[in-house]
């Protein structure tokens, strides 16, 4: 009999329906996981239990009287540290941050308590959202329950390891340079980052967004029901539109696949070049794609160093102008590596500042334009797997910190869907990701594609 923690948030619901689980049940078989677990992979930043089994209580009274808020009703989400949730501090992963309880609900973290998810808490994340790792000033390590001796991306991190482990079928993230795609890469799970403004949030910022992270593409495809509902507060929303999320995912998704023109790319043009066993990867994933019946073309390099460079350059100089904000006490209490690389920021002139500004959207036209030719791209997630946990990035070079989100950050800055799923495993058994991109808007797309992959792709591993 499948535990309760491997079921994904569609066969909850069922079960719930058919009344063959109750959410009590499953609420307090997520809390003993966790707390079974969580001395391994530190990947929680708050545990909700009490609140977390009053939830599924009254989820519980619902099913039985046959007045459930929706299909989300009564399963348990986990929501990332920096997206406000009533009642509890969002520090942002850093030892610096405001420990002052949140008066209200961001937008994602109302919808999901709307649609009756039950929220069983926060995840951890690194200092600021910065890192693709699991280090943090304020939460320690975060590890891969694939191998705890490496770490599971960022800044996502626990929600990546959270999925994996099985504490819940679904975790909310944020995504501003690949934060819930590359972990999903190396945590081997699904995500969706949405067109910008697809899911309200607040505050809303150039390339942020929160998205699903499930280990299906349908429960992402289920959870996007909540998350697209709008919202005011977000001033840079996409206008609502009543999109059949579970149903676009549903069917024969693989007909989908017929005529498409898919553009391979496995070279950007910048940061690392993919592993042998990545790009062996994604070229299986490739002539998957081209077996049923789409086409699919090589991309050439469309990005560059100096681009990468103004993208590095912008980002130091806004968490700097954010830090300078605090006083020096709590400046101090900032990981030293992010210290290191946002200083150099101290050196820029105004005239750096507004050419650096220009390479994010050099970056976004350019990345628009490698995707006209296509109905999709196709990219590695990450050129590489996950690598040691206590590492901020590979190396731990402060001068050196993008090197590995070279294939995700583009399409934030382009505001494009893109989604990353397992494609395989390297040579000791680290998950590999295949990202998924879509023309802007077109998320529906990006979710047919990666379902129509998840149906095709090689037998995936039992989970650790």
């Amino acid at each position: 009999m499948t535990a309760t923690n491997d079921l994904t948030a569609q066969a909850l619901s069922s079960a719930y329906r058919d009344k063959q689980l109750s959410p009590v049940e499953v609420v307090s078989a997520a809390l003993a996981r966790i707390e079974a677990w969580e001395g391994k992979i530190n990947a929680m930043y708050v545990v909700d239990a009490a609140g977390a089994l009053a939830q599924a209580a009254a989820s519980e009274a619902r099913w039985r009287d046959g007045t459930p808020l929706g299909p989300l009703d009564g399963v348990p989400i986990t929501i990332k540290d920096n997206i406000a949730v009533k009642g509890f501090a969002t520090p942002v992963g850093t030892a610096a941050g405001d420990m002052t309880p949140s008066l209200f609900d961001a937008p994602p973290s109302a919808r999901v308590r709307e649609a009756g998810c039950v929220v069983i808490g926060k995840t951890k994340m690194p200092d600021y959202g910065m890192l693709v790792s699991g280090v943090s000033s304020l939460h320690g390590v975060t590890r891969n329950p694939w191998d705890l001796s490496r770490n599971p991306g960022g800044s996502s991190s626990g929600a990546g390891a959270s999925l994996v482990a099985g504490y819940t079928p679904l975790a909310l993230g944020t995504d501003i340079g690949g934060s819930v795609r590359l972990p999903a890469a190396y945590n081997g799970v699904f995500a969706l980052k949405p067109s910008l403004g697809r899911v309200p949030i607040h505050p809303p910022y150039l390339g942020r967004v929160v998205g699903p992270m499930t280990r299906t593409v349908a429960d992402a495809a289920l959870l996007m029901t909540a998350l697209a509902q709008p919202d005011a507060r977000d001033f840079m929303a996409l206008p609502h539109q009543g999109i059949d999320w579970p149903g676009a995912v549903q069917g024969d998704v693989q007909a989908y696949l017929k005529g498409k023109k898919l553009g391979l790319v496995l070279d950007i043009g910048m940061g690392l070049e993919p592993q042998g066993a990545v790009r062996a990867a994604i070229e299986a994933a490739a002539k998957a794609f081209e077996r049923a019946s789409a086409v699919v073309e090589p991309v050439a390099p469309f990005l560059t160093a100096e681009i990468a460079a103004g993208i590095d350059g912008f980002f130091q100089a806004r968490l700097l102008a954010e830090l300078r904000m605090l006083p020096p006490e709590r400046q101090a209490k900032v990981l030293p590596f992010i210290l290191t690389w946002c200083r150099r920021a101290e050196t820029l002139s105004a005239v750096d500042a507004a050419r650096n500004l220009a390479m994010v959207f050099l970056m976004r036209e350019k990345a628009v334009a490698a995707t006209e030719p296509f109905d999709f791209l196709i990219t590695p997630t990450s050129p590489i797997t996950a690598y040691a946990a206590e590492e901020a990035t590979p190396g731990n070079d402060p001068t050196r910190p993008f090197e590995h989100i070279g294939f995700t950050v583009p399409f934030n800055m382009s505001e494009q869907p893109a989604a990353s799923i397992c494609a395989g495993y390297d040579g000791d058994g680290m998950p590999i990701g295949l990202q998924i991109v879509g023309h802007r808007f077109d998320d529906v797309g990006v979710l047919r594609i990666a379902a129509a992959y998840e149906a095709m792709r090689p037998q995936m591993r039992a989970w650790p």
